[in-house]
């Protein structure tokens, strides 16, 4: 195998994770980029580190997002970023929303279960919707009658709302969102009017 000195270690990483349109975790740049040269985990930790540190000040941050690692623009800055971008952003409808809450905080979860929390049908295009823009899956079938599908979410999902893993997901607000998404209800609140 090849010898990569610190300084080629680093400018390799560096450009690998501004080319590719992902996170990159270490294994992924050890068995790709790195492959051909004799570099330990630890090496590589080192200099993604120092990336990190070098472009702490800057406008463009290189951040752990779904288990990996990319560069991307301070947040800060988006508000005057916006004008570089002609296409809008897509709008989501608010059952959209919820029911992305819900697979995201109760995961892994069946359509039913989503039901029962938001209190209302959850409509087959919002599930297409939502595994086409690849933020959710089919993680698995409950065993009751039915084999209903389990949904969860995807590094996707992470990667798209900036998170490293679940955990990171904000906590509910109030008492009533809580008790909804982690205890389940007893009864189904009023059904809300809703289109999709």
């Amino acid at each position: 195998m090849a010898k990569i000195n610190d300084l080629q270690l680093k400018q390799l990483i560096e450009a690998s994770l501004f080319v590719l349109a992902k996170p990159m975790t270490l294994k992924a740049l050890r068995e790709t980029v790195l492959a051909d040269f004799s570099v330990s985990r630890e090496r590589i930790r080192a200099a993604v580190d120092e990336l990190t540190l070098d472009y702490q000040e800057r406008g463009v941050q290189l951040v752990k997002v779904a288990g990996g690692y990319r560069f991307q623009t301070r947040d800060s800055l988006s508000p005057l970023l916006q004008p570089l971008w002609q296409e809008q952003a897509p709008k989501y409808s608010r059952a959209t929303l919820e029911t992305l809450a819900v697979i995201a905080y109760r995961q892994p979860v069946t359509r039913g279960e989503i039901e029962l929390v938001r209190g209302v049908a959850v409509g087959s295009q919002i599930i297409k919707n939502l595994t086409d823009r690849r933020w959710i899956r089919v993680v698995g079938h409950k065993e009751v009658p039915g084999r209903p599908s389990l949904y969860a979410t995807t590094t996707e999902f992470l990667a798209y709302f900036g998170l490293d893993s679940i955990a990171d997901l904000p906590p509910l607000s109030d008492a009533e969102s809580l008790e909804a998404v982690f205890s389940g209800m007893k009864t189904p609140p009023e059904p809300l009017e809703e289109s999709t």
